[in-house]
């Protein structure tokens, strides 16, 4: 047990838990009974809120666990994150600050609140909202894995479900606080871990390299390790069959990251075009700590750090890499501060999902088909309800679930979004589309998607399906046809069924405009897409 570092991170969390609670009486509304304001906190935050709050969102405890963890498994392949988060601002920029002002107007809580205003289709928003909410689960147990890495790194964790206990109660105060103080607790929490997040970084960045001899012997014993590996795909620098997959998996995971829900509750809950648009600029700075973070996977082979091993599956998890490494190499009290910014970090994230989840069952399925009358005060005590259901839901991943699997299904998770951007951001510009061609293409992509990364194995970890989301080309068929012959070479598999999913979609869209099929109705106008924080909106009711 390590005592210092523990002490050092349960003053930083009873620090946070204190704000969580504290949060429902900051920047207060009428009340708190309406999803604006406890899903969306009163869509007023200004631009510091939004910028910590969609950073602490985005940039996760499980990135600055796993990112330096594949750099030091795989190398250079790990570095996508880096292009992945550069060119994603650039991507969204206008397609956000469309979805705002649409959501403004018409007081549109969810992507598949826009979807069923947009096409008229309550079928298709299901779609959507049940995408969505399958996508986030594993996406909130991953947080309990960059958590997990920390607790054991402290001595804190050991096997069987007792062993998950300091988990489980880390997770009972987030769910308590959440309830309490909705989107309003993450967003104050997020100053605490970022603030943390970036002093611990540029210290391991500095204090780090000038322990193990420079940055140029650290990446001389990067490659001396890749050498001596028989994998051929590792090294610090890329191959020739994983260069495409490289940038592939970096650009669909840019159009798929804001398409998330998560993504676009932080947005939707920013009180203006203007304060998206300085974000937009300002958010890549996060995107600089985590190019120097993705490096202490070298600091971690050239300090000799290993991995902790899993006592339930008796393997090595180099999700503890980033954690041993700053507990053997910065003074305890320290480590205890490097600790707390990861477990804190794993807090707002888990919350802001958990929330976005909960909305999208409360809009999309539950009013829709449930109770299509209810009252704002039964939509945020049913949406509270969901959040506790979802945090738990994730809990149980990971007590019961291999880890390694809940990883795979987050894999899946950005495969299966990525299959929703036709209906949620390519709609933003156009009504081209058919509904039915949207439908059919979300079929036949996540069919396809899933198809492929079924057969997907992974003979060094014993895995014959799901063990990964990189696929040689040579594996793509059509009935039977190999366009590319046995070729080595790797791609995404999320943009290869987002190009199934197009097609399909014109295709389909083709037939139904020749057939002169009807299209169902659109709620917006053009001057939807142009309103700023002074105009007029749907605004939260007293609740009843």
């Amino acid at each position: 047990m390590q005592w210092t570092e523990l002490i050092v991170f349960s003053v930083l969390f009873l620090l946070v838990t204190v704000m969580g609670f504290v949060a429902a009486k900051w920047q207060k509304g009428d009340t708190l009974e309406h999803l604006d304001e406890w899903g969306l906190g009163g869509r007023k935050f200004g631009s510091w809120i939004t910028w910590f709050l969609v950073g602490g969102d985005l940039y996760t405890a499980y990135t600055f666990v796993a990112v330096p963890a594949l750099m030091f498994g795989a190398g250079a392949t790990g570095f996508f994150a880096l292009p992945y988060t550069v060119i994603l601002y650039p991507i969204v920029f206008l397609p956000l600050v469309r979805m705002w002002s649409v959501s403004r107007v018409h007081g549109y809580v969810t992507p598949a609140d826009f979807v069923k205003g947009r096409y008229g289709s309550h079928w298709l928003a299901l779609l959507i909202a049940i995408t969505g909410i399958v996508a986030t689960m594993p996406y909130i147990a991953l947080q309990l894995v960059g958590l997990e890495a920390v607790l054991r790194s402290m001595g804190l964790n050991g096997s069987g479900i007792l062993g998950h206990l300091p988990l489980f109660i880390a997770f009972v105060i987030l769910a308590l606080y959440t309830y309490q103080s909705g989107l309003r607790a993450p967003a104050l929490i997020a100053f605490v871990k970022d603030i943390l997040i970036y002093i611990v970084i540029l210290v391991a960045i500095v204090y780090l390299p000038s322990k193990f001899g420079g940055w140029g012997e650290i990446f001389n014993d990067a490659q001396a390790k890749f050498d001596a590996t028989p994998v051929k795909t590792d090294g610090v620098l890329l191959t020739g069959t994983n260069q495409l997959q490289y940038a592939t998996l970096a650009l669909g995971s840019a159009l798929a990251l804001f398409i998330y829900p998560h993504s676009l509750t932080g947005i939707l809950a920013s009180r203006g075009r203007n304060v998206i648009k300085r974000n937009m600029v300002a958010l890549p700075a996060y995107s600089l700590v985590l190019g120097l973070l993705a490096l202490l996977g070298y600091v971690a082979i050239s300090a000799g750090t290993k991995p902790i091993v899993n006592q339930a599956t008796g393997r090595p998890d180099t999700n503890t890499i980033v954690p041993e490494l700053f507990g053997h190499n910065f003074p305890s009290w320290f480590a205890g501060i490097a600790f707390a910014a990861i477990g804190i970090g794993a807090l707002v994230p888990a919350a802001i999902m958990s929330i976005a989840a909960a909305n999208l069952w409360t809009r999309n399925v539950y009013k829709e088909y449930i109770k299509k009358h209810a009252t704002p005060a039964e939509e945020a005590k049913q949406a509270k309800l969901a959040s506790l259901v979802v945090k738990f839901g994730a809990v149980a991943f990971i007590v019961f679930v291999d880890p390694q699997f809940s990883i795979d299904l987050q894999l899946i998770g950005g495969v299966m979004i990525l299959q929703t951007l036709p209906a949620v951001a390519i709609a933003l510009y156009t009504r081209w589309f058919h509904v039915y061609g949207l439908v059919a293409g979300w079929i036949f992509g996540m069919g396809y998607g899933m198809w492929l990364l079924y057969n997907i194995a992974n003979p060094n970890v014993g895995k014959q399906h799901f063990a990964g989301s990189a696929l040689p080309l040579g594996k793509l068929s059509l009935f039977g046809w190999h366009p590319f012959g046995n070729s080595a070479v790797q791609i995404y598999v999320g943009i290869v069924a987002l190009a199934v999913n197009l097609l399909v979609a014109v295709i389909v869209t083709l037939i139904a405009k020749k057939a002169k099929v009807f299209n169902g109705t659109d709620q917006t106008d053009p001057s939807d897409y142009h309103v700023d924080e002074d105009s007029p909106r749907v605004k939260p009711v007293a609740a009843h």
